[in-house]
């Protein structure tokens, strides 16, 4: 049964990581494909936050305005994702 528990767990760790980054030009691209009726409120959201404004994740408006946020306000997923798409 242990074994089972861990092969799942690791099964779905495995998935999500494969999945695009909420933001970014990708997923944006998928969600323009993606039906409205199967979009959650936190997809429409996300969408509007990201996508509408032509401010996807890692693109160079993003990066500058991330360059004007107080660091203290980043979270830590956008501490990464600009460590990701700005640093390098």
């Amino acid at each position: 049964m242990l074994k089972r528990s861990a092969f799942v767990l690791l099964s779905v760790l495995a998935l999500s990581a494969c999945q695009d980054e909420v933001g970014s030009q990708s997923w944006c691209q998928d969600m323009r494909e993606k039906p409205k009726t199967e979009w959650s409120s936190q997809n429409a959201v996300d969408y509007a936050k990201n996508c509408l404004l032509n401010n996807e994740v890692g693109s160079e408006q993003w990066c500058k305005d991330m360059d004007e946020k107080p660091k203290g306000d980043w979270t830590a997923n956008q501490a990464t994702s600009y460590a990701k798409h700005c640093v390098l």
